[in-house]
């Protein structure tokens, strides 16, 4: 199987640099990839070959991650109308007229949000662990929930410890049986964004803000269910913060669409990535361009 070149690129939108990765012919159909938290496009590097032999696919940094800009909190506003701004801009900056999303995690309620805007332009959804249902969401939300009620010093102190080493590896390996595939550069590339100076308060800051996806539910429930967009819903079972449940709640707006679980956990392509791949391909061949 021969595999197009990856070229990493950065565009500026509004003054602020976003890098992405890019590949697969300018003419075929396009897949963007948006990352979760607290990845960036280096997450989707073993899919982006596997679908660039037919599609075009670009996969972004949000800003405040990866090797995109990542401005100061006090001077930015780490939302996720924000993120899905500049996001918006960077779709409108290279013209993109017509796309499947990828969405994976914080990828989601951006993803999402720009499919909300933007009907006409989305050809399907590929949502791989990425949640738009309260059924999906684990207690192991309860903490950043606390502060959603009660935005307190001490209740932002208290999630400070969700950005260390020890709990980015935990995200990485709980729920995987074969601990040996996951790649070591994944956490360690994570946690060296995760280190830079005050972006723990970056981070804190969409915590907060993650309450305004959740109250959006209903407004993504219903684009779902007017539009009836093509969904694939791949899943690793076994994800602490997203439950099963939240990949099933998709056919209550879209009984067409398809869920398929994996026995991994929330970083399901860091173990599963040639089989997640083979169904977004035959996924991808039924959408109308």
């Amino acid at each position: 199987m021969k595999t197009s070149a990856v070229n990493y690129r950065k565009v500026q939108v509004e003054g602020l640099n976003i890098f992405y990765r890019e590949a697969g012919q300018k003419d075929a159909p396009v897949v963007l990839l948006l990352h979760g938290y607290p990845t960036s496009s280096h997450m989707y590097r073993n899919l982006i070959p596997i679908l660039s032999e037919k599609y075009h696919v670009i996969a972004p940094d949000l800003i405040g991650f990866g090797f995109s800009d990542a401005p100061h909190y006090k001077s930015f506003n780490y939302t996720f109308d924000n993120l899905t701004k500049y996001i918006q801009g960077f779709v409108d900056l290279l013209g993109l007229k017509r796309f499947a999303i990828q969405v994976f995690d914080y990828g989601a309620p951006v993803g999402f949000r720009l499919a909300v805007a933007n009907p006409e332009k989305i050809t399907g959804i590929i949502s791989q662990n990425g949640n738009a249902y309260e059924e999906g969401l684990s207690g192991g939300w309860e903490p950043i929930q606390k502060y959603w009620a009660e935005p307190t010093e001490e209740n932002r102190n208290n999630l400070k410890g969700m950005s260390t080493a020890e709990t980015t590896q935990w995200q990485y390996f709980t729920g995987v049986s074969d601990k040996s595939l996951v790649a070591p550069e994944s956490y360690s590339l994570d946690q060296f964004f995760l280190d830079r100076d005050e972006n723990g308060e970056i981070q804190l800051d969409l915590f907060k803000d993650y309450a305004t996806n959740v109250a959006l539910y209903p407004t993504f429930h219903k684009y779902f269910k007017e539009s009836q967009v093509p969904l694939l819903a791949v899943w690793g079972d076994k994800d602490p913060f997203f439950l099963p449940p939240g990949a099933e709640a998709f056919k209550k707006d879209l009984p067409n669409a398809i869920v398929k679980f994996f026995d991994t956990g929330h970083f399901a392509l860091e173990t599963h990535v040639n089989e997640i791949g083979e169904e977004i391909l035959t996924f991808l061949a039924t959408l109308r361009k």
